[in-house]
């Protein structure tokens, strides 16, 4: 049954232009004003995190949208404490929309007496008080098990699909998806079987943790347009490593589309030195000005995603349909229209 208010968006300060433009892309939808709740997210001088919320929320559909990246720990407090103003206006429901889930990659207990930082981050949202996560290519999936509210993982694949068959449609026969790691085939997978590409695995073995002493090519890529799929890039020493190693065997052009772009340390000047044509991301993570400069650096939007989704998790449909590339042609009509 469709709720009888209008969805309420709300922002932090991770990522305010995602924020306004999924605003502007459900005002479209909705053909009226969806504005951002009027609020205040400050820092006292001691860097207390202070909220403020101005208009009334009382029984209202409550929509968070702040991603967790750095600063990590800032913006995941910014979150906390707006659910938690949220919950003790009397919201009717709370949803966290993470574009990108801080602490995803601690996942599991790698060795002795480590933490599961992402099962903790877990518990700290429910108990602030939201009541559904929606968010986009989790780094693990299983992380989805450490709620007991409902969790919407969104995949960037359909979106890349898109963007593979406008910008590539004269090379389709040429395309070769490519996974970073073993660890990341079903990812690259999804997009291969989207495009009808054939998919190769660079498989690398470490010498010791952060150093990657050696990369071999699994899979024919002579004279292919190599793409690089995987759901994060940080330092990108790996992500630019591998577009060599895949020159070397004969590869005709390297490009990568990664989700999060974290590029963090000399990721952005690595990247800028790199053998690759391009690296595709999304704006999950707000683009820092040198990350927007970069030549060789494209960012893809991702509000007409999180919008509709937002929208269909208000009306009580389906998440589901925008696992499907032709579903999204019309949501992406203008950036991928015929």
């Amino acid at each position: 049954m469709a709720n009888l208010h209008e969805p309420k968006l709300i922002s932090g300060n991770a990522n305010r232009p995602l924020a306004e433009a999924v605003a502007a892309r459900m005002s479209m939808h909705r053909g009226m004003d969806v504005n951002l709740v009027d609020a205040r997210v400050e820092r006292f001088n001691d860097g207390e995190i202070f909220v403020e919320v101005f208009e009334n929320v009382r029984g209202e559909d409550m929509y968070i949208i702040q991603p967790t990246s750095n600063p990590t720990n800032d913006n995941l407090m910014e979150l906390l404490i707006i659910a938690d103003a949220l919950r003790r206006s009397s919201a009717a429901r709370i949803t966290a929309v993470m574009p990108y889930f801080g602490y995803a990659r601690q996942d599991r207990r790698s060795k002795a007496r480590t933490p599961i930082t992402a099962k903790l981050v877990a518990n700290i949202l429910v108990e602030a008080g939201v009541e559904r996560i929606l968010t986009l290519d989790l780094h693990a999936t299983q992380i989805q098990g450490f709620f007991d509210i409902p969790v919407d993982n969104l995949y960037a694949s359909p979106v890349w699909a898109l963007d593979v068959m406008h910008n590539f449609k004269d090379q389709m026969d040429d395309i070769m998806v490519v996974s970073p790691d073993v660890g990341g085939v079903a990812r690259a997978r999804d997009l291969a079987q989207r495009i009808g590409a054939p998919l190769s695995i660079v498989d690398k073995r470490r010498g010791k943790p952060g150093e990657v002493a050696e990369m071999t090519v699994i899979g024919d890529v002579k004279d292919r347009v190599c793409l690089i799929v995987d759901d994060l890039v940080d330092t990108a020493g790996t992500l630019c490593k591998a577009a060599e190693v895949l020159m070397e065997n004969g590869a005709r052009e390297v490009h990568s589309y990664i989700t999060h772009g974290v590029l963090s340390g000399p990721a952005i000047e690595r990247v800028s030195k790199s053998v690759m044509k391009n690296l595709v991301i999304t704006d999950t993570i707000m683009p820092k000005p040198e990350t927007i400069a970069c030549p060789n650096i494209r960012i893809v939007k991702t509000a007409p995603i999180f919008a509709q989704a937002i929208l269909n998790t208000w009306n009580g449909t389906s998440v589901s349909s925008l696992f499907n590339h032709k579903t999204l042609q019309p949501i992406y009509e203008g950036v991928y229209g015929r």
